[in-house]
C-alpha cells in the first residue's frame, strides 16, 4: 500500500469539476440499485463499480479512492442508512475501489494526466476482483446474519447478477472508448443515464423473475398443504413459509380443546411443537396473519413471520401471504375433518370387535383373530382356547340389580387381562361367559398349567361398596386340533370341556374325545362292547418305570387296548367314555384287574419283585364296595398287597373327598400304595394332595417333553420334585425319550421315570424276557446307570415308584 501511495502521490491533481462529477457519478451509481431481500436483510446490486473503473482511467487512484467513500458515504447518508450499516458500505465500496486502482497500477493503466488509458483485459480484471471481493463481505454479512448457508446465498439470483457484471463491463468499456476519442472528462456524466437505463433494464427483468418464482414457489407451498395428516400440513407450512418470504423463523399457533399448540420451525424443518404456555419466548420482530375460521366461527389460530430485523412486506408479498394463510386454513381445517372421521371410524371398528362394558374382545373378534392363527402354517407352540362361565351369576343380577352384575363383570375381565400373558387374547362372548384363546403355548400340559392360574386370579372375593362377594367360575379348554375345523370347532370342543367341568364341580376340564357326545362314532362302539368283553378283546400290555439313577426296572404301567375285529388296534380315548356310560365297567375293569395282577404275580414267580400301576376311575373311588372288591382280586392271586399301585387322575374333585377319603383310607391301611397322577395339570392337585397321604408324584409327560424349550414347564417340573422331597414323596417322570432328559431329571432330584428311552409298552412275557437279558448284562436293568457304581444312592424297596396308566390308557377298576 506505501508503494501504491507513491506511485498515485506522484500524479497530477485532478482539476476540482472532475473530482466533483467523480464523486457525483459514485453518488448516483450506488443509489441505481437493484434490490433483493434476504430475511430481514437487502442485498443490493449497484454500479459503483462502473463509476470508480472510469474514474481510473482519468484519474490519479488516490483520488478515486477519496472520491468513492466521499459519494458513498453521501449516498448512506441521504439513504439514512445507520451507522454501523453505512460505515460497512464505504468500507466496502472504498476496499473495492482501491484493489481496482491496484490492479490498474501493477498493469501500468493509471492516468497520469494525459489522455484516459486503460486496455481490456486491465478493466475485466479489476471488475471481477472487485465482484468477487464486493460478493465475498456481503455474502459473508447476509450469511452470519440470516443463519445461511454461503453456498445457497450465492446461488441466488445468480444469473442476474451474472447478467448485470456484463453490462457493467460493457458500460465500463464503452465510457472508457468514448472518453479516449473524445479526451473530456466531462462526459463522465452519461455514466448515471447509462447507469439508469440499465437499472430499470434490470429491475424490470429481477421483478418479472421475482414474480413468476414467487407464484411458482407459493403454488407449489399450496399443494404441499394438500395432506389429510394434520401433523405433515403443519410441518410443511412452517418449512414453505419459511422459504416463501424469507423469514427467520415461522410460528403457527393453533386453537385447540387441550389449550393452544404452538409450531415453531425454519425452512430446515420443526423446532419446536408443544403447548404454547411452555414455549420460549422469541423478541424478534414479527408479521401476523389470522387463521381466519368460517362462517363467524372461532379463528384457528395465528401464522406469525419472525424475522430478526425490521421488515415491510412488498404489495405482493402482502398477497402471497394472504393466499397461503388461505390456503392454510383449508387445509386444517381438512385435515382435522379427516382426523375426526378417522377417529369415528376407529370408534365404530372398535365398537364392532370389543365389547361395550368391559373392553374385552367379542366374539366376532376372537373367531377372527383365531382362524388366523389357525390359519398361519408357521406357528410355534400349539393354540388353546379356555372358555370361562361364571357359575351362580344369575343370583348376584337377581339379588343386587344389573348395575353390581355390571361392575362384577368388569372386574372379571380386569383380573383376567392381569393374568394373561402377551399374545393372549382375552374376550367376553356375552352374558357371563368369557374366552381366552392362548397362543404359541410350548406344550398342552403348559396351556393346562396356564388356565388353571387364570381361573385361579378369580377365586379373590370382588368389593361391591363394602360387600365382598365371592365369584366362582368353571373352565373348559380344548387345544386347537391338528385335523382343522377352524376357531368354530375349537370353541364347540372348549364348551364341551367346561360343561364338563360343571358336571363334575370342577374348576377346569381339558376337552378329551372320549368325554364328547357329539361324536356319534363312539355310540356306534357301545353295541360292539357286549361280545369285546365276552370275547376278551381288551388286552393289556406293560411299560416298565425305571431308577433314572441305577436303569433298574422299579415297577410297570399297564396299558389297554381293544382288538377289535372292524377297526383294529384302539387306544382308550376312543371308547373308555363309552364303557363308562355302558354299564359294564365293573366287567370291564376286572378284566384289566385281573390281567395286570397275572402279570405282577409272573414277575414275581421269575424272581423280579415289581409292583403293577393301575388307574382308578373316579367312579370307582366313589363306590363304598371297591376297596373289598380289590383286595378279593389280590388274595384270588396270592399277592402283597404292596404289589399294586392304583393311581388317581386329575379328574378327582374337592367335592367328591368326603367319599373317597373312607375309601382310600381302606385301601392304605391294606398296603395298597397310592399314586396321584399328572400333578400340577388339575386345580385340585394340592388339596386332594392335602387329603388323601398319596406315596407318589406323577409328572405329566408333556412338561417332560418342553422342559428343554420351555422355561414353565421346567418351572413345573423343578416345583414338582421339591414338593415331593419337601413331603417325602417319590416323584415320577413320564415321556423321558431322551439322555439328556433323563441326566437333566435326575439333576432335579426326580427319582424314576418312563418313556421310550427305555421301552414301549409291552407284553408281560416280553417284559420279562427283557427283564432277564438286562442292560449291559444286568438282569433286571433296561438302560446303563448314569454313574459309576457307588456313586448312585439305590431307591430302597419301599419307597419305589410306581407305574401308571394315562388319561388315554386308561384301565380301570370295578365299582
Amino acid at each position: 500500500m506505501a508503494g501504491y501511495l507513491a506511485v498515485t502521490a506522484a500524479g497530477p491533481r485532478p482539476p476540482l469539476y472532475l473530482v466533483l462529477t467523480l464523486v457525483f457519478a459514485v453518488l448516483v451509481a450506488n443509489r441505481v440499485m437493484v434490490r433483493v431481500r434476504i430475511g430481514a436483510n437487502q442485498q443490493g446490486i449497484s454500479w459503483t463499480e462502473v463509476a470508480f473503473l472510469v474514474g481510473l482511467a482519468v484519474a490519479p487512484p488516490s483520488w478515486v479512492v477519496l472520491t468513492t467513500a466521499a459519494g458513498i458515504a453521501i449516498s448512506k447518508f441521504v439513504a439514512r442508512v445507520g451507522p454501523m450499516k453505512g460505515a460497512f458500505g464505504v468500507a466496502k465500496e472504498t476496499l473495492g475501489a482501491a484493489t481496482a486502482g491496484l490492479i490498474f497500477v501493477a498493469l501500468g493503466h493509471h492516468a497520469t494526466g494525459d489522455r484516459p488509458t486503460a486496455d481490456v483485459g486491465t478493466v475485466a480484471l479489476a471488475l471481477i476482483a472487485v465482484t468477487a471481493l464486493d460478493e465475498g463481505f456481503t455474502t459473508a454479512a447476509i450469511a452470519f446474519a440470516t443463519r445461511r448457508p454461503i453456498r445457497q446465498l450465492l446461488r441466488l439470483n445468480w444469473d442476474i447478477r451474472l447478467g448485470s457484471l456484463l453490462a457493467r463491463f460493457v458500460v465500463t468499456l464503452l465510457t472508457i472508448g468514448i472518453l479516449t476519442l473524445n479526451g473530456d472528462a466531462r462526459l463522465l456524466l452519461v455514466i448515471p443515464p447509462l447507469a439508469l437505463s440499465l437499472h430499470l433494464w434490470s429491475s424490470s427483468r429481477l421483478r418479472s423473475r421475482s414474480e413468476r418464482d414467487a407464484w411458482q414457489r407459493l403454488a407449489s407451498a399450496t399443494d404441499a398443504l394438500n395432506n389429510v395428516d394434520l401433523d405433515a400440513v403443519l410441518t410443511t407450512a412452517v418449512t414453505s413459509a419459511a422459504r416463501l418470504f424469507s423469514a427467520d423463523e415461522i410460528e403457527i399457533e393453533l386453537v385447540g380443546p387441550d389449550g393452544p399448540r404452538l409450531i415453531r420451525g425454519t425452512a430446515q424443518g420443526i423446532g419446536y411443537d408443544g403447548p404454547a404456555g411452555t414455549a420460549t419466548a422469541s423478541a424478534n420482530p414479527v408479521i401476523e396473519s389470522r387463521l381466519e375460521g368460517r362462517d363467524g366461527e372461532e379463528d384457528l389460530g395465528t401464522l406469525r413471520l419472525r424475522f430478526r430485523g425490521a421488515v415491510v412486506l412488498s404489495e405482493r408479498e402482502s398477497y402471497t401471504l394472504r393466499t397461503f394463510t388461505s390456503a392454510l386454513c383449508t387445509a386444517i381445517r381438512n385435515a382435522s375433518a379427516y382426523a375426526e372421521l378417522a377417529r369415528v371410524a376407529d370408534d365404530h371398528a372398535h365398537a364392532a370387535t370389543h365389547d361395550a362394558l368391559t373392553g374385552l374382545a367379542n366374539r366376532r373378534y376372537l373367531l377372527e383373530q383365531g382362524n388366523e392363527q389357525l390359519n398361519r402354517r408357521r406357528a410355534e407352540g400349539v393354540t388353546a382356547l379356555l372358555l370361562v362361565d361364571l357359575n351362580h351369576f344369575k343370583e348376584v343380577n337377581d339379588t343386587l340389580g344389573h348395575a353390581a352384575g355390571d361392575r362384577v363383570l368388569v372386574q372379571v375381565a380386569e383380573r383376567l387381562r392381569a393374568a394373561s400373558q402377551d399374545g393372549d387374547l382375552v374376550a367376553r362372548l356375552g352374558g357371563d361367559e368369557f374366552a381366552i384363546l392362548l397362543r404359541g403355548v410350548p406344550a398342552p400340559a403348559v396351556a393346562a398349567h396356564r388356565a388353571e392360574a387364570l381361573l385361579a386370579a378369580l377365586h379373590q372375593p370382588i368389593d361391591l361398596d363394602g360387600m365382598r362377594i365371592n365369584v366362582e367360575a368353571s373352565g373348559g379348554i380344548a387345544i386347537a386340533p391338528s385335523t382343522g375345523g377352524g376357531m368354530a370347532e375349537l370353541l364347540r370342543r372348549a364348551d364341551v370341556a367346561m360343561y364338563q367341568a360343571k358336571r363334575t364341580n370342577r374348576r377346569v376340564a381339558t376337552y378329551v374325545p372320549t368325554r364328547d357326545t357329539a361324536d356319534l362314532g363312539r355310540l356306534a362302539l357301545g353295541g360292539d362292547l357286549p361280545r369285546a368283553v365276552a370275547d376278551h378283546e381288551f388286552t393289556v400290555n406293560f411299560q416298565p418305570i425305571v431308577d433314572l439313577g441305577t436303569g433298574e426296572v422299579i415297577a410297570a404301567e399297564a396299558l389297554t387296548r381293544w382288538q377289535h375285529p372292524v377297526h383294529g388296534m384302539m387306544d382308550p380315548l376312543r371308547f373308555l367314555e363309552t364303557v363308562e356310560r355302558s354299564g359294564l365297567l365293573p366287567a370291564f375293569a376286572e378284566a384289566v384287574l385281573d390281567q395286570s395282577l397275572v402279570a405282577a404275580k409272573s414277575w414275581r414267580e421269575a424272581g423280579f419283585e415289581l409292583p403293577v400301576a393301575v388307574n382308578v376311575s373316579p367312579r370307582s373311588l366313589l363306590d363304598p364296595r371297591f376297596p373289598g372288591s380289590v383286595l378279593a382280586r389280590l388274595r384270588a392271586h396270592q399277592l402283597p398287597s404292596d404289589l399294586l399301585i392304583l393311581e388317581l387322575t386329575e379328574t378327582l374333585t374337592i367335592s367328591q373327598l368326603e367319599v373317597v377319603d373312607q375309601v382310600l383310607g381302606q385301601l392304605r391301611d391294606a398296603g395298597v400304595r397310592l399314586a396321584l397322577d399328572d400333578f400340577g395339570t388339575g386345580y385340585s392337585s394340592l388339596s386332594v394332595l392335602s387329603r388323601i397321604p398319596v406315596h407318589e408324584l406323577k409328572i405329566d409327560r408333556a412338561f417332560v417333553m418342553s422342559m428343554e424349550t420351555s422355561p414353565e414347564a421346567a418351572a413345573v417340573i423343578r416345583s414338582t420334585v421339591d414338593l415331593g422331597r419337601s413331603l417325602d414323596l417319590m416323584v415320577v417322570a413320564e415321556g423321558v425319550e431322551s439322555e439328556p432328559q433323563r441326566a437333566a431329571l435326575w439333576e432335579l432330584g426326580c427319582a424314576a421315570g418312563q418313556g421310550h428311552l427305555f421301552g414301549r409298552a409291552m407284553p408281560a412275557q416280553r417284559l420279562l424276557a427283557a427283564l432277564r437279558r438286562g442292560s449291559g448284562g444286568r438282569p433286571g436293568t433296561l438302560a446303563p446307570a448314569l454313574h459309576d457304581e457307588g456313586s448312585v444312592i439305590r431307591i430302597a424297596p419301599g419307597r419305589r415308584p410306581s407305574g401308571r396308566v394315562r388319561p388315554d390308557r386308561l384301565p380301570h377298576l370295578p365299582a
